[in-house]
C-alpha cells in the first residue's frame, strides 16, 4: 500500500476517535483534525500523529488550512453534515482533495451529488456515506439490483438498534444529526423523485431470525443514494422497530417534526444530547449485530430478496470506511459516487463478520 497524506476531521468525536484507532491499526499516519486543539493534542499524541485545529465556519479559511495540510484526501467525521459537509467539500474541490463522510442525511447526499461534474473536472471523488450509512444497505440494494435488472421497486430494511437501559446505542452527533434531519420530515422515493410523506405512512414486515418484525419508513439515505446506484425509481427504507415504538411514531412524528423546526428547541436538545449520550459501550459494539433485507420488484410482481447480517454500526463504521479510503488512495476514482456505486455490490463483505444470504426469488 502506497504512503498518502490524509486526514480525519473530526477526529476527537465518538466515531472520529474509533476512526483513528482503526487507520493507525492498519499502518496510516492520518493528521487528525477538529474545532479543539484542547482536544486534539493529547489524542495526537497518544497515538504518535500531528494535528491541525480548525473551525468550519469560513469556507476560505478552511481552504487554507486544507492547502497547508498538503493532504490528498479527507475522511469528514463532524456532523451534523447538514452544517459541515459544504465548507468541507468546497475546500477540498479547491485543492483537489479526495472527500469521504460518514453522513446518513438526504439532503446531504443530494447536495453532494450535483458537483459530480465539478469533481471529475478536478479528477478527485467524492464518496459520503462511507460507514454504517450507507454502505451495508447500498451494497444489498446494488445485489439485488443486478439480480433483478429491470426492477422498479426496492425496499430497504435496517435492523440494527440495540438500546438498554445502559446503553442508548447512538452517539451524541448521531442524534443531533437526527435532530437536524426531523424538521425535512420522512421522504420516499417515488417516480425517481424525493416526495415527503407523514411518519407512520407506510409501514412493512420482514422475517429475521426466525421472527417477523414490523418495520416503519424513515429518512434513511437509501431513498437518495440507491437511486444513484440502481437506477430503480421507487424506493423506500425501513428500520424495524416494537410496535409500541411505532404506534408512538405514528401518533407524535409529524407533531415532533414541526417541534423541531424551531431552531431554539434544536439547540436545547442538542445540549441534552452531550450531557448525557456518550455512545455505545465497547461492549456493545463488540456484541450486538446489524440487519439489512433488500427486496426488488419489478412491474409484472417478480421479487428478489437478499439479508446481510453484519456488525454494530459504529464497529462497521470503523471498518468500512477506513478500508473505503484505502481503495480510494490506491485507485483512480471521480466525480460524486456512492459507496457501491464506486466498489461494487460485494464491498461490504470485505468487513470481517459480515455474511450474505443468496437472492430468494418470491412470487
Amino acid at each position: 500500500m502506497k504512503t498518502h497524506m490524509w486526514m480525519i476531521y473530526g477526529a476527537t468525536g465518538y466515531t472520529g476517535k474509533l476512526l483513528v484507532e482503526e487507520a493507525v491499526a492498519r499502518g496510516h499516519k492520518p493528521i487528525l483534525a477538529g474545532r479543539s486543539e484542547a482536544k486534539l493534542k493529547p489524542l495526537a499524541a497518544q497515538h504518535g500523529l500531528t494535528y491541525m485545529a480548525f473551525e468550519l465556519d469560513n469556507p476560505h479559511y478552511v481552504a487554507e488550512q486544507i492547502n497547508k495540510s498538503g493532504t490528498t484526501l479527507v475522511l469528514h467525521a463532524a456532523g451534523p453534515f447538514t452544517h459541515t459537509c459544504a465548507p468541507m467539500l468546497t475546500a477540498c474541490l479547491d485543492n483537489g482533495v479526495h472527500y469521504l463522510d460518514i453522513t446518513g442525511e438526504i439532503n446531504v447526499f443530494e447536495y453532494v451529488f450535483t458537483h459530480d461534474s465539478a469533481a471529475k473536472q478536478k479528477n478527485i471523488v467524492l464518496l459520503p456515506g462511507v460507514g454504517f450509512d450507507i454502505v451495508p444497505s447500498d451494497c444489498l440494494g446494488r445485489y439485488v439490483a443486478e439480480q433483478l435488472p429491470d426492477a422498479t421497486e426496492l425496499e430497504i430494511v435496517i435492523s440494527a438498534l440495540s438500546p438498554n437501559k445502559d446503553d442508548f446505542g447512538m452517539s451524541a452527533g448521531t442524534l443531533k444529526s437526527f435532530l437536524e434531519m426531523l424538521p425535512r420530515g420522512n421522504q420516499i422515493r417515488s417516480g425517481g423523485k424525493l416526495l415527503p410523506v407523514d411518519f407512520g405512512t407506510h409501514t412493512t414486515s420482514v422475517h429475521l431470525n426466525g421472527r417477523t418484525l414490523q418495520a416503519i419508513a424513515i429518512p434513511w439515505g437509501d431513498v437518495s443514494t440507491a437511486y444513484r446506484t440502481t437506477g430503480i425509481p421507487n424506493i423506500t427504507a425501513y428500520m424495524t422497530l416494537p410496535p409500541s415504538q411505532i404506534r408512538l411514531m405514528k401518533l407524535f412524528g409529524t407533531p415532533l417534526r414541526w417541534m423541531m423546526k424551531s431552531q431554539m428547541i434544536r439547540q436545547w436538545a442538542g445540549r441534552q444530547i452531550d450531557r448525557r449520550i456518550t455512545g455505545p459501550s465497547e461492549h456493545t459494539r463488540q456484541t450486538a449485530r446489524s440487519y439489512i433485507v433488500a427486496r426488488a420488484k419489478n412491474a409484472t410482481g417478480e421479487q428478489v430478496e437478499a439479508q446481510l447480517e453484519t456488525l454494530e454500526g459504529y464497529q462497521f463504521t470503523k471498518l468500512a470506511a477506513i478500508r473505503a479510503v484505502e481503495r480510494v488512495l490506491d485507485g483512480k476514482f471521480s466525480g460524486a459516487l456512492t459507496p457501491a456505486g464506486a466498489f461494487g455490490a460485494d464491498f461490504v463483505l470485505e468487513i470481517e463478520g459480515t455474511t450474505r444470504s443468496e437472492s430468494s426469488q418470491l412470487n
